[in-house]
């Protein structure tokens, strides 16, 4: 039976294999890169170094991680230290564009180097910030909104009012999902194919 669990070190290599197998909306984005490692390095890594107490993951019967979550309750604080601290450990293996980005690999390059893009002062009212993944055999079967409720129940104790997240607006099944378990719109000028949502904690 599988459960919901905190973060563990040694599920490091499982989350980052999570994030790279559902990088692709949900379905797997190995093929889509040259090197998919990029997504863990940008999406996984530095939540899990600066705040792994916001870390929770689904682990199987053998224990090993399935699906997680993960956050930051300080957005304008976590960018701040993702361009001072994580960048500078990470931009030899990626480093920045000098020309505009070509291909999937150097979008996420340029995402990458810009951490201020999660700096949106239209969000400001919802500090937190999350990413959630699970492993299609474990999508659907409830433990999508345990993950979410065990982020939202450490972020409230931590006294974090409320928390947003960015989906592509084309994912109508993952709307669908945040829709029922307490996320709204919030209104994002110019977030052209990109839709906010965010809820109280």
């Amino acid at each position: 039976m599988s459960k919901i669990r905190p973060y563990r070190p040694s599920d490091r290599d499982a989350v980052y294999d999570i994030c790279i197998r559902t990088g692709d909306a949900g379905q797997d984005a190995t093929a889509r890169y040259a090197d998919p490692n990029i997504l863990p390095v940008i999406f996984a890594g530095p939540y899990l170094t600066f705040e792994p107490e916001l870390a929770f993951v689904v682990a199987d019967d053998e224990d090993r991680a399935v699906g997680y979550v993960l956050g930051t309750a300080d957005t304008n604080r976590f960018a701040e230290r993702f361009a001072t601290e994580w960048l500078p450990s990470v931009a030899d293996r990626y480093p920045p564009l000098d020309q505009p980005p070509a291909s999937p690999d150097e979008i996420m390059r340029d995402i990458l180097h810009h951490p201020e893009r999660m700096v949106i002062p239209m969000l400001a009212a919802y500090p937190a910030h999350l990413h959630i993944d699970l492993l299609p055999d474990y999508q659907r079967s409830g433990y999508g909104r345990e993950l979410i409720l065990r982020l939202v129940d450490a972020l409230r104790a931590a006294g974090v009012p409320a928390v947003h997240l960015g989906m592509a607006t084309a994912n109508h099944a993952a709307r669908a999902f945040y829709d029922r378990v307490g996320f709204h719109q919030i209104d994002v000028p110019g977030s052209d194919g990109v839709t906010y949502l965010g809820r109280q904690t």
